[in-house]
This record gives C-alpha cells, structure tokens and sequence, in this order.
C-alpha cells in the first residue's frame, strides 16, 4: 500500500478541518447548560429553539457557500481559508458574550458566513494538493473533523463537569479557530491563478445545473448530511436526557461517534478506489440502519455498566457506519462527472448538505419536544434508507453517466 505523501498544506488543513469542527460542535455540547441560563431550557420545550440555532446557522452557510466558487476564483483557495477561519472564529467568541437567546444570533450567522466558506473551499483546497488520488485524501483530510469533535466533546464535558462556565469554553473554542489561520501563510500552496473578475463561474454553473445526475448526488448529499449531523449534534442532549447522563458521560458518547467516524474515513481512505466507492457507500448506509434503530431500546437494559458498554460500541459502529456519507459521496460525484469544474461540483454538493444538516437538526428538536429525543431519533434511520436507495439507483439502475468532452 502506497504511503500518503503529505505537505504541510495538508497539516494546515486537518488544523482546519480541526477547528472549524470545534466551532461547530462547541454550541451543541454546551447546548442544555445554555438553554437552562438564557430562558430556553430544553427540558421544557426549547428543543425547537436549540434546533432553530443550527437551523440559522445552517442559512448562513448557505448563503456564502451559494457564492463560494466566485470567492475562490477571485482570491484563491488559500486565502478563502484564512477568511473563512476567521468569520468563524470570531462569531464563536462572540457568543460567549450573550445574554439572552437573541443575541447568540448575529455571531453564530457570522460563524455560519465564515463556515460556508470554509466548507466550499476546504476540500477542493486538498484536491489541488492530490489531484490523481483524491478519494484517498479527501477522507483522511476529513477525519479530522472527528477529531475536532473529540476534542471539543471531552474537553467541554470534563470542564462543564468541573463547573466551568460555557462562557470560557466558547471564547477558547473561537481563539482556537481564529489561531489557526496562521498555518496557511507562507507560500508554496499549488494555488491556479486567481481572478479579479471571478469570470466562466456562471457558464460553468449553467452546466452543472443541466446535469441531471448532479440532482441526484444531491440528494444523496441532502440526507446523508441529515442523518450524519442528526446523531453528532444531538447526541449529547440525547444521552443526558433519556439516558440520564451526566454532561461527562454524554461527552465520552459524541466522542465515541467521533472515534468510530475518524476510524471510518481513514480506513475508507486507506481502501478507496474509484471502482468501489459505491460499495463503501451502499453498505455503510445500509449497515448503519439497525445500529440506530437499536439506540433508544438500549436505555431499557438495567445494569447500568452493561447499558452503557453496549451504547458505546452502538455509537461507535455507527461513527464508523456515518463516515464516508459526506467525503466519499462528493468524490463520487465528481469522478462520475469528470466533464464538470470539480471545485464547483465540491461547492454545490456542500450547498446542499449543508441545509439538509439544518433542516433534520430542527426537525429533530421539533420532533423531540412532541414525541421525546428517543422518539425523534428514529428519523435518522429513514434519511438512511433514502441515502441507500439514491445510491443504488445511480449505481446499479442507472448506469454510468454519459461523458462529455472535458471543459475546464
């Protein structure tokens, strides 16, 4: 097995992918502790409210991701991170400053603005450093995202536990982010030329949307996203709430989803070839679905270290099953359209997984305040199902995709 060649471009983007997770996953972990001080307690009907944060946020991203390829075309790749990492991080810190509901808005849609970025240029950013061998790249690039949420997980649990305000672990969490934009200066990075005029994004954009199995992956990436972000965002809440967790133990959960995920897509890497992405994408979809539709009915097991041993390992199967649905689904869809720009292919496919994070996280929290987080959580397991059917009609009902001469 060929060694991964790495430069320090890619070090600077794990530290991206990194903190841009911290930042995301930092308002979920400290999510019941603020409900309870800002008057939206979770507890008692504020899962709408929880999820309605993510929900704007979610907006936000979109927005700028939307323009993302005009951005990147008229600064680069490499400057549209070191833009991105700061809206992000300074919206996160201003959150720590809020008090009342309304005013964590303006900074979480400016670390929304900055995420979308980030989320458009983040991938193709690794793409231009491993041009032949993406699918293996990519994936190990987005492990670190679980890393980020192990990070963020353990270490918010462990002070919120110790008695420490989410204040602090907010304000760390954005100078985190803001910090890592250092990592990006200095040349070196294969950077095309950029364009004032941020020219041939429409025309090219014009081509993508006449694609029709661009729609598709598309809604691939729709439910995918829901399902992924379903289970990482909401796990805390989950576990403290109908498992009775403390906020400790409701951590070392998430960062179990987090382990299994970074295990996942840096084996998936490792295994990655064009031929099979499909197969790596059908059967974790697949084999996730009884994983969580297991996790509720596990409350009802009595001994309490046997309940939890038996939750983690769940969690973790479904961290590994979840891995690949975002990373490896976009390289899939790129190399099945290879006569399309593969930066907007990136961008766009982003464009819609981002809402479909939103979209679930809110219809979860909606659902929860009606039916209970464990009932609401039976949602995920249908997104799955509609994943693996999207997939199997691409792959094996439709066929490959009818080529056209390359024009970027």
């Amino acid at each position: 097995m060929k060694k991964l060649g790495l430069c320090r471009f890619d070090f600077a983007a794990y530290a991206a992918f990194t903190t841009y997770s911290i930042s995301s996953f930092a308002i979920p972990m400290v999510l019941v502790q603020l409900g309870r001080e800002l008057a939206f307690p979770l507890e008692n009907g504020g899962m709408a409210a929880g999820g309605g944060l993510h929900l704007l946020r979610s907006c936000a991203m979109l927005f700028t991701l939307l323009g993302c390829g005009v951005i990147i075309r008229k600064i680069g790749k490499r400057r549209s991170m070191i833009f991105s990492l700061s809206m992000m991080g300074l919206g996160i810190l201003s959150c720590a400053f809020s008090n009342a509901y309304w005013m964590l808005l303006p900074g979480l849609a400016l670390a929304g603005l900055g995420e979308g970025i980030c989320e458009g240029a983040a991938t193709p950013f690794v793409q231009s450093l491993h041009p032949t061998k993406p699918e293996r790249y990519v994936n190990v690039a987005h492990s670190f995202w679980s890393v980020g949420i192990g990070i963020c997980v353990l270490g918010a649990g462990a002070l919120l536990s110790c008695g420490v305000s989410w204040r602090i672990i907010l304000g760390a969490s954005g100078m985190l982010t803001i910090l890592s934009t250092l990592l990006f200066w200095g040349k070196g990075y294969p950077e095309e030329t950029a364009d004032p005029a941020g020219g041939g994004v429409w025309s090219d954009t014009v081509k993508i949307l006449h694609c029709s199995r661009f729609w598709l992956y598309c809604a691939g990436m729709f439910f995918g996203a829901g399902a992924e972000f379903c289970l990482t965002f909401w796990a805390a809440s989950f576990l403290q709430l109908h498992f009775h967790s403390g906020v400790w133990l409701a951590g070392v959960g998430t960062a179990v989803i987090a382990l299994g995920m970074f295990c996942g897509r840096v084996a998936f890497g490792v295994i990655a070839r064009e031929e099979n992405l499909k197969w790596i994408l059908l059967g974790a979809s697949l084999g996730t679905i009884p994983l969580t539709l297991a996790l509720a009915p596990i409350a009802l097991i009595d001994q309490e270290i046997v309940r939890y041993l038996v939750l983690f390992m769940v969690l973790f199967a479904c961290g590994i099953g979840i891995a690949p649905y975002w990373p490896t689904l976009q390289v899939y869809g790129v190399r099945r359209l290879p006569h399309l720009d593969e930066t907007l292919l990136y961008v766009y496919f982003s464009a819609v997984g981002i809402p479909g994070c939103g979209f679930f996280t809110w219809i979860v929290g909606k659902s929860g305040d009606r039916f209970g987080l464990a009932g609401a959580f039976y949602l995920i397991p249908v997104t799955l199902l509609i994943y693996a059917a999207i997939i199997f009609l691409d792959a094996w009902c439709l066929g490959a995709p009818r080529q056209k001469t390359a024009t970027r």
